[in-house]
């Protein structure tokens, strides 16, 4: 079983699902020649040749519109956004058609397409590369928002997303695409979207995170576990919408405390969202109020100050140590 990055399990994926189905194909700004800005898609177009592996313009609204007729067609498109930030120019083709047909065509027409899209901070990139806009998609009926945490479960739940009768945003962590590898499996492997994975079990309290911030929350996890022998129960969403609400709700019943890490700025979150979840499903569980940590309310920040945005292990301690001491 080779180890692989998160980059290189991700065009596994690719090239797996367009070796397995005529119908998938590639197509996006510098995705063929070039490989991809990150080369996830690198040597795709030599195998697969340009009219599976496209290179467009610099015109994200096109991009999807182009893929939504295809999907329509019956091609399954993965369309690639060169980076999350530039991807809210295709929003209308997203909201306004790909979510919409199925309900509009009373489930007569589906729209099987991938939007892939690098998210978040922490590779000192400029102004609208570091953003973490899930909760923005998530809010899209009709819409599925994937986000993978390690390159296994990233080629599993890609592989999910392109075969799913309907459009999934596939957000990948580019913090982590190169930070580290991981055994990845030969042979076919594919997750279930809409399920959360519970890392590691526990009794004293549950971590909830999802994308880059597993890695900090597993350090700090360990850390307390190390100190102060508290046994900490880890959740890895993996899928933002649909939100696995009983894997959440049944490990709140379990340990009574919950703190929720998410690297996107703080208002209006993914984590505000699971607070909810368990508001509804867990209150009367609950030792201790749910603790919140995430970034600030402002737009990412440059180099500098960038390392201070992000939720580290020191702020993710502190939070899980308060949480059980009150």
């Amino acid at each position: 079983m080779p180890k692989m990055t998160m980059v290189q399990a991700i065009n596994r994926a690719l090239d797996q699902e367009m070796a397995r189905d005529d119908r998938v194909l590639v197509l996006g700004q510098d995705v063929g020649r070039l490989g991809g800005v990150f080369r996830v898609t690198e040597g795709l177009w030599d195998k697969f040749g340009p009219q599976r592996v496209v290179d467009t313009p610099l015109a994200e609204s096109g991009i999807l519109g182009t893929s939504i007729g295809m999907a329509l067609a019956g091609l399954r498109p993965v369309a690639e956004m060169q980076f999350s930030g530039f991807s809210y120019l295709m929003f209308p083709q997203l909201e306004g058609h790909a979510a919409r047909f199925r309900m509009r065509t009373r489930g007569r027409w589906t729209v099987p397409l991938v939007v892939r899209m690098p998210y978040g901070a922490g590779v000192r990139a400029l102004e609208h590369h570091s953003e973490s806009k899930e909760a923005t998609y998530a809010h899209v009926p009709g819409v599925k928002v994937v986000i993978p945490s390690t390159p296994r479960n990233a080629r599993a739940l890609l592989v999910a997303a392109i075969r799913d009768p309907d459009p999934v945003v596939f957000m990948e962590p580019k913090r982590s695409y190169r930070a580290f590898r991981e055994d990845v499996p030969e042979e076919d492997e594919m997750l279930e979207i809409g399920k959360a994975h519970v890392v590691r079990e526990g009794t004293d309290l549950t971590l909830i995170s999802w994308g880059a911030m597993m890695r900090p929350v597993l350090e700090a996890a360990q850390d307390v576990q190390t100190r102060r022998g508290a046994s900490i129960e880890i959740i890895d969403l993996l899928t933002i919408a649909p939100m696995d609400d009983q894997t959440i709700s049944d490990s709140v019943r379990k340990t009574g405390r919950c703190v929720v890490v998410q690297e996107a700025s703080k208002t209006l979150g993914i984590a505000s969202e699971v607070i909810a979840v368990i508001n509804d499903k867990a209150l009367m569980h609950l030792e201790a109020p749910v603790r919140r940590v995430t970034g600030y309310d402002v737009s990412p920040p440059y180099f500098a100050r960038e390392n201070a945005y992000i939720p580290g292990p020191g702020r993710i301690t502190r939070a899980i140590e308060e949480t059980l001491d009150f």
